[in-house]
């Protein structure tokens, strides 16, 4: 489940265990849109970078690429054996990734066309972002790692490492020279893009981080279940 903000800050976009993701005016709270489609729980859903498109993920084993303003259903991206358990949408907006339980990230074109698939990972596949640039793809995966891939090709580049659990999401800050991940272990860490040496670990979360991102000026932010520290931020 997420939920995230549009680019222009006027729109809540959330998924949900059920089959849908809906649109929120963010000023009065009312739902003005649904996506609908998928036949099973929508693990999470992205934005395109100008908010013109939205981008589902769900446990039917298909992603979604819907239009933002109309709600219509443009492509289905079928090929995964597994649920999908996360999407994003490539900064020029010509690229779409996804990953699943499958143990497979499939690079698409906006058309729906599979380009490559980077496969035999040996475990299943939490998190996927584009870098900033585009140039590089960055997976999360739960046997504890991120690895980070070149876009074009599909070659390994190198990996990041040090969590003891599972790692359950990975995000480039804004100038892709940073790289933050969480985990099941209740840290998050931050590491080089270009080195993989980890810069620092973030401690002091009572449960599992779910989430860590970074916030436009590069602050550090996790998220973690309610029953710990809800949020906590780092400079």
């Amino acid at each position: 489940c997420i939920a995230l903000f549009s680019p222009d800050s006027q729109h809540v976009l959330t998924a949900s265990r059920d089959p849908f993701a809906r649109l929120w005016d963010a000023d009065s709270g009312r739902c003005v849109r649904m996506f609908e489609g998928h036949t099973l729980a929508v693990h999470t859903a992205a934005f395109s970078a100008d908010g013109a498109q939205v981008l589902t993920a769900s446990m039917d084993r298909t992603a979604k690429l819907f239009d933002a303003l109309s709600g219509e259903c443009l492509r289905t991206l079928e090929g995964h054996t597994g649920p999908v358990t996360h999407a994003a949408i490539s900064p020029d907006g010509m690229l779409l990734l996804t990953a699943a339980a499958d143990r497979c990230a499939r690079l698409w074109d906006f058309g729906g066309t599979c380009l490559r698939s980077i496969e035999g990972l040996g475990d299943r596949i939490l998190s996927v972002a584009f870098s900033p640039d585009g140039s590089h793809v960055l997976t999360a995966l739960g046997d504890s790692t991120a690895r980070l891939w070149f876009t074009d090709s599909g070659e390994f580049v190198r990996w990041f490492g040090g969590h003891r659990e599972s790692m359950l999401s990975a995000a480039f800050s804004s100038d892709g020279a940073r790289v933050v991940t969480a985990s099941m272990d209740r840290t998050a860490r931050l590491f080089d893009a270009a080195s993989g040496d980890c810069l620092c670990v973030f401690r002091g979360h009572a449960r599992p981080v779910m989430g860590a991102t970074f916030s436009p000026s590069s602050v550090v932010q996790l998220r973690a279940p309610s029953a710990g520290p809800v949020g906590k931020t780092w400079k």
